[in-house]
């Protein structure tokens, strides 16, 4: 039971540095797991805690206003976020309600308030009279449009659920969006991938359902695993595994071609792209803004054994003596399509985020453009499938740019995977969660006249 008290306290505090200092909970969460010195199934007990009461917290907060009367606002952080990690252990682990309670209520006593116990107790005792069930059935009865009725039942602010649906409605979908809500609230495996000219045993793997060159681990610490420490392997979204691969794919490879990785940090793509590059015999260029995302990316690439020709500043700005034949912009955007493994970003952004990434999208693609060679590639890629930030930018820059030539990139993508479900009928490829278990990955693949 002390064990247990750990995991309870670990995740607490790190749902309280993400409320509090806006800390990211896929870099807080580990800290904190590896200073308690948790046993490996006290981790996965504080990993399940943390991302599921922060997966699920618009829901917990009908829960609390229900319960005890006060809105979240009227609460101290800290302790709503003890009550939240107390309700997830009642109404979705189905933890005994004397344990879920008792052990929620010495931790705040120890660690944070003792004057805020009996609040805390009171709070949970209220939430466990009803099953999540129950309190779904309550939340129905509330007369909610159907809007906010799905925003506060999966847990996504109003407008990431609008966006959704509209994304899904532009794919003639739109009775798949309780799926894909649902879907962000789910427990992504961590997803591997093998880089191309890497030697490394993977029998003991699953193999990915997406990527040709992914693979599934259903447990453990993946920095544990033999390949990942010689860096044949690297933790990535079989996503983000796809849009490198179709790059590369999209168009034969020429003789000592070219590569730009623009917005590279934190290394991710640049790592599987060096690894493409050098099968093709091509030469990688990686650029991002932040000296220390680029610290990152030189990080990854060097534990994988690659080099790259790596430049630190503005992409809007960068300039360059040649011009490249495949182009990835990964670009900055609002990040809807990973809520999944970072439930706490749906939280932090608003659609008023939206007119400055665009802005910003914009710009990058353009200057994107003028450093790709005649017949060159670019690959337009957000992990979002927000319109404003997939299909409208590029319908945009098609309009702008009679040199411009929309590939196939769901034709593209189905001859690296048969199996992905992908619309056909477009040209620009959305993934999901709920369809290939991948991020909401998308991509556009745009090629300049050679005329």
């Amino acid at each position: 039971m002390v064990l247990l008290n750990k995991a309870r306290e670990v995740a607490l505090f790190a749902l309280i540095a993400v409320e509090e200092s806006e800390a990211y909970l896929n870099l807080v969460l580990p800290k904190r797991i590896a200073e308690a010195k948790l046993s490996a199934p006290d981790a996965a007990f504080a990993t399940e805690l943390a991302y599921g009461t922060s997966r699920n917290q618009g829901f917990y907060d009908f829960v609390i206003e229900k319960a005890t009367g006060r809105t979240p606002a009227e609460i101290d952080s800290d302790v709503l976020c003890a009550i939240r990690l107390g309700i997830h252990q009642l109404l979705v682990l189905e933890t005994p309600a004397h344990a879920a309670i008792y052990e929620t209520v010495e931790l705040v006593k120890r660690k944070l308030k003792q004057s805020a116990g009996g609040f805390v107790n009171a709070s949970l005792r209220r939430a466990s009279e009803r099953t999540f069930d129950e309190w779904v059935e309550l939340l129905e009865l509330e007369g909610y449009p159907e809007e906010q009725f799905l925003s506060i039942r999966y847990s996504h602010p109003v407008w990431v659920t609008r966006a959704l649906r509209l994304a899904l409605q532009s794919e003639d979908s739109a009775d798949e969006l309780v799926e894909a809500l649902s879907s962000d609230n789910s427990n992504p495996k961590v997803h591997l991938v093998k880089l191309p000219g890497k030697e490394c045993s993977t029998k003991e793997f699953e193999p990915g359902t997406a990527s040709p060159i992914g693979f599934v681990l259903d447990s453990g610490d993946p920095s544990k695993v033999a390949g990942v420490a010689t860096g044949a392997l690297r933790v990535q979204d079989q996503g983000s595994q796809l849009v490198s691969l179709a790059l590369a794919a999209c168009t034969p490879t020429l003789k000592s071609e070219n590569w730009l990785d623009l917005c590279a940090g934190p290394g991710g793509k640049a790592v599987l792209l060096a690894a493409l590059s050098s099968v093709d015999k091509a030469r990688l260029r990686t650029n991002e803004l932040a000296p220390h995302r680029a610290l990152l990316v030189s990080t990854a690439l060097r534990h994988s054994g690659f080099t790259a020709d790596q430049v630190v500043g503005d992409a809007r700005k960068l300039s360059s003596d040649i011009g490249f034949d495949r182009i990835m912009l990964d670009a900055p955007c609002t990040g809807l399509g990973a809520l999944r493994r970072r439930p706490e970003s749906r939280w932090r952004k608003s659609d008023g985020n939206l007119k400055e990434l665009s802005s910003l999208q914009r710009e990058l693609i353009t200057s994107a453009w003028a450093l790709l060679k005649p017949g060159g590639v670019l690959a337009y890629v957000t992990c979002s499938p927000h319109p404003a930030e997939t299909t409208a930018q590029v319908d945009w820059f098609m309009r702008a740019n009679q040199d411009a030539l929309l590939l196939d990139a769901n034709a593209v993508l189905l001859q690296l995977s048969p199996h992905l479900d992908v619309r056909k009928g477009r040209k620009t490829a959305q993934l999901w969660p709920h369809r290939n278990g991948t991020d909401a990955m998308f991509l556009a693949l745009i090629q300049k006249s050679a005329d």
